[in-house]
């Protein structure tokens, strides 16, 4: 057993930074460096590409990733843990074994499948399982026709083995986002299913890392205390066998870590503060001590775990209509008024010709788009960008709102530029589905090659 273990997490979602997961690796000591992938839409993105071509369906740039830690994964014994299999892991495994080959190198790779239910949506409903939308009550069956993804949130006893089995990467698809810090744990100390509290600090542990720098003085309300935003560490637990864990960053690493950085983070998807779910263990959030130790350290202590429910999350997919939006800059004297204007013209254009919305939207961005009436509008507007958005049902009417956007920079008031990158057109609109399943109907299975 281990006496502490380090684990580094170095993406916080797809498209995070490419270069903080290898300088974790590179420049400081590390046992665990952990991925996170997946978002809901995430996973939808990921089973189009797969039903296009049966060899893809994973992020593709977890594979640049590996290329570039190959010597930390291989020669220092970094373990990489991460949901970049997303809804093809094995295919993502072939990949990496023949990019490991080509440089000399040869890895374990573990694989966890059996969170992805897409292909058993129809066999489970015959079994019983209603999928009833958490939020709002709403008949799974409105939509089961749709569906695009269906993936289970498995627990972390899967990452566990596939260590246990001598994976140095362990590639998942839908485990929980703190898991992927919690499995590790499992696998070293030796936490038991009924260590609830052990687990509850598994779990706080990966819940505070998950969103990479967002826990070292990224997206902190008291940005202006921040050093170094450009050169910001990403953040690394260092966990004890009791529980009770620190988080730090790499030295002469940007950012910061304080008790309040954490704080923050810790409220990030909290839902219920006295019942945190996961798959593995319910957490009290009110319940632990954090003690900033400074010098960019904070200690945590004392997490109380609760026995996890019964069912699984899974999270689904569906398509939901078509979208589309396009902006124009308004600028000189009443700029705001003119946007006014140019948004009324629009609308009525579109409704004179016989095209209306299921929903339409009106911004004025630098005004009023993300904060609505809390701050009062300046005295003098200079210039501001209207973005109009529709969506509908009727991709068609969808496209015939594009054509409308450009005519009034010469039809309209005076002031208008900003219109680039061609006519808007309709997307697709993917929603977000959230259901329960019972845990006794999810299988999964754990292979290393």
């Amino acid at each position: 057993m281990s006496n502490i273990i380090r684990i580094g997490n170095g993406q916080g979602f797809w498209g995070d930074s490419i270069d903080a997961p290898v300088r974790l690796a590179k420049d400081g000591p590390l046992d665990y460096l952990t991925l996170d992938y997946l978002a809901e839409v995430t996973l939808s993105i990921m089973q189009r590409q797969k039903l296009k071509n049966p060899n893809t369906g994973y992020a593709r740039d977890f594979l640049d990733l590996v290329e570039r830690i190959l010597p930390e994964i291989s020669d220092k014994g970094v373990k990489v843990i991460t949901n970049a299999g997303g809804v093809n892991p094995q295919s993502c495994r072939s990949e990496l074994i023949q990019l490991a080959k080509n440089s000399g190198k040869e890895i374990k790779i573990g694989v966890i499948q059996g969170d992805d239910i897409f292909p058993t949506l129809a066999e489970l409903r015959k079994k019983g399982v209603s999928f009833e939308n958490m939020d709002t009550g709403a008949d799974f069956d409105s939509i089961m026709d749709k569906v695009y993804s269906a993936n289970v949130y498995i627990n972390s006893s899967t990452i566990s083995e596939a260590l246990d089995k001598g994976a140095q990467i362990v590639l998942a698809g839908r485990v929980s986002d703190p898991g992927l810090a919690l499995g590790p744990c499992i696998y070293e100390f030796g936490w038991k299913d009924q260590d609830y509290d052990l687990l509850a600090a598994g779990t706080l542990a990966g819940h505070i890392t998950e969103c990479g720098a967002q826990c070292t003085g990224g997206n902190y309300s008291r940005w202006q205390d921040v050093p170094n935003l450009a050169d910001v560490g990403y953040p690394i637990i260092e966990m004890q066998p009791s529980g009770e864990f620190h988080i730090t960053k790499h030295e002469n690493s940007g950012g910061l870590i304080s008790r309040e950085t954490i704080g923050e983070q810790v409220l990030y998807e909290m839902g219920d503060p006295n019942h945190y779910i996961s798959p593995d263990v319910c957490v009290d959030f009110t319940s632990f001590n954090i003690n900033d130790l400074g010098g960019n350290k904070v200690s945590i202590s004392n997490v109380a775990g609760l026995p996890p429910t019964d069912s699984y999350k899974v999270s689904i997919s569906y398509f939901a209509g078509y979208k589309a939006s396009g902006q124009l800059t308004v600028s000189g004297p009443n700029a705001y008024e003119k946007a006014q204007l140019t948004a009324e013209i629009i609308w009525k254009r579109l409704k004179n010709t016989g095209v209306t919305f299921e929903d339409t939207s009106t911004e004025y961005l630098g005004l009023s788009s993300c904060h609505g009436e809390i701050n009062a509008f300046p005295s003098q507007i200079n210039e501001v960008v209207l973005r109009l958005g529709v969506k509908d049902s009727d991709k068609n009417k969808v496209n015939r709102f594009g054509k409308e956007l450009a005519p009034v920079i010469t039809s309209g008031p005076p002031g208008i530029t900003g219109f680039s990158g061609g006519r808007p057109k309709a997307q697709e609109i993917i929603a977000y589905w959230p259901a329960l399943i019972p845990k006794q109907l999810v299988h999964t299975s754990v292979d290393v090659v």
